[in-house]
């Protein structure tokens, strides 16, 4: 299939489908018709009569779901694993043993959120693999502590991606090396000078320090966490129906009484050090003749993730059934329960991907928006806020910040070596950032439904109690590029942002006390 360039009809599908989805609170007929709507405006264009265009809407549909679904294959299996890996350490009483140890060790919500936050920064190889190991490991402290389910959810986004976009050694990083180097920049070197310019990953994370160490919530999330503190209700609903999340396959779960916290540490650790392994494995690191950071560069996150997920069955395997912690049965039955309770992220993971194929590979989104910029004739010093917000509205749309970088880099490159050398690596971070920040929060985003599910939230809940956080960084972001475009100083433009920051979470924290206080 050819790709057509339908120009503003190429931002339909993905508009369509976050609509909906934030007025229905229903992500997968959501998603479905954003899709049927892609294929629609494709075959419309490209075949005439109404019988025409009926058949090749559905044949373009589904053969773009399968050609998604084949190339993610590698990423289904490892969710189907990680599944499995969950629910049989939860049986083999692994989860509850170590949230007993936990709590004698982290009494204090402020220590469990700040745990969560310390956690997702080691764990900066891959943002699936942050997403779902986080939410495992640190669900049973976070709720013996209230916290909600929509903040831990906040808590293991806000330190996937915007922890990895800034690890020189991760799959991120490796990704935008390769297309720097491309774009004809010294692929390392520019990715390490774009670090300490990336705004929206460097205030996210202290952002979060700063929340967990004054409980401080705002919007949507501070009815979610008042409610829960109140009630012990950690998947408050407002709109008064019932919302199945992964928890509720666990709720059912039959755990044996002999587990102990060596049996959810021992499987977690073979899956990090196997996903390490397996990284350098793909990458060709262990073939020789190159360095670990060429072995991560050269690596596909997702066949090592997999390979990493099955070998570590295998260690909870002889770690449980030897010693009749679970017997076999019980095992084989929890990786059947576990692959159930992943279907829901599957199916939303399959249809965000192709949705993201319609705009990408049939609708010629990424060109559009690239020319409109391309084309813009926008005032230099202006040129790195700009940047930020189109990278952020596209990454938003498409659900894809890999796919962002793909689209602007090369753009922006070429843009700021013909009329502003100057703003170049600034450019490149303000691309960067804005494509984490549409990434973070857009609700058909792989890494925003993937943190829902790890842990076990509501996947709109999570998407409308974490907006509110991700604009107001996003919005000090803006101003201090638009300082960077001024100044072209690091220590001003992140100063400025910086700041700005810290006097809104003042007011906003002064605010949340005086509302305590009449309370």
């Amino acid at each position: 299939m050819e790709s057509i360039n339908v120009g503003f009809l190429s931002l339909l599908p993905p508009i369509i489908a976050i609509v909906l989805a934030l007025v229905t609170k229903e992500v997968i007929s959501s998603l479905l018709i954003g899709v049927v709507s892609g294929t629609f405006i494709y075959a419309i264009n490209t075949s005439t009569g109404i019988i025409g265009v009926s058949v090749k809407t559905v044949d373009v549909a589904v053969n773009l779901m399968a050609g998604k679904l084949a190339e993610n294959t590698s990423i289904i299996l490892f969710l189907a694993m990680l599944g499995a890996l969950v629910v049989v350490i939860t049986k083999a009483g692994g989860s509850r043993a170590y949230g007993n140890w936990a709590s004698t060790k982290i009494k204090t919500r402020r220590g469990a959120s700040l745990a969560t936050c310390a956690l997702g920064a080691v764990i900066f190889i891959d943002d699936y693999f942050n997403c779902l190991t986080v939410g495992t490991v640190m669900r049973p402290v976070t709720d013996k502590q209230r916290i909600s389910h929509a903040k831990l959810s906040y808590l293991i986004d806000a330190t996937a991606a915007p922890i990895c976009i800034i690890a020189p050694i991760s799959s991120w990083a490796a990704s935008v090396v390769s297309q720097l180097s491309d774009a004809g920049l010294n692929g390392m070197e520019a990715f390490l000078q774009t670090i300490p310019f990336n705004f929206y990953a460097i205030l996210t994370i202290i952002m979060i320090i700063i929340l967990s160490c004054i409980n401080l919530d705002f919007g949507p999330m501070e009815r979610f966490e008042v409610h829960a503190q109140k009630t012990g209700d950690l998947d408050f609903v407002e709109r008064g129906i019932s919302i199945s999340t992964p928890s509720d396959e666990m709720s059912n779960l039959n755990i044996s009484e002999k587990g102990r916290v060596f049996d959810l540490l021992i499987p977690i650790l073979a899956l990090i050090v196997f996903s390490i392994l397996a990284m350098l494995y793909v990458g060709g690191y262990f073939e020789g003749g190159m360095t670990i950071g060429e072995g991560f560069g050269n690596t596909e996150a997702g066949p090592a993730l997999a390979m990493s997920s099955f070998a570590s069955l295998i260690v909870a395997f002889l770690l449980f059934v030897p010693r009749k912690v679970i017997s076999f049965r019980e095992f084989m039955d929890g990786i059947g329960e576990g692959v159930k309770s992943m279907c829901g992220a599957m199916i939303i993971l399959v249809l965000a991907w192709t949705i993201s194929g319609a705009c990408n590979d049939l609708l010629s989104t990424g060109e559009y928006v690239g020319g409109v910029v391309a084309t813009s004739n926008m005032p230099m010093m202006f040129i790195p806020a700009i940047i930020f917000i189109v990278a952020a509205l596209l990454s938003f749309s498409m659900g894809t910040s890999w796919g962002t970088f793909g689209i602007l880099i090369p753009i922006v490159a070429e843009v700021c070596s013909t009329v502003a050398p100057e703003l170049t690596i600034i450019a490149v971070s303000a691309t960067l950032a804005g494509s984490v920040l549409g990434d973070h929060c857009s609700p058909i985003s792989d890494t925003t439904i993937l943190s829902s599910t790890g842990a076990c939230c509501n996947h709109i809940d999570h998407v409308s109690t974490q907006l509110p956080y991700v604009l107001l960084v996003g919005g000090c972001c803006l101003i201090g590029y638009i300082a960077a475009g001024i100044t072209k100083s690091l220590v001003l433009s992140f100063g400025t942002a910086f700041g700005l920051l810290l006097v809104l979470l003042v007011v906003l924290h002064k605010i949340s006390d005086k509302k305590l206080n009449e309370h």
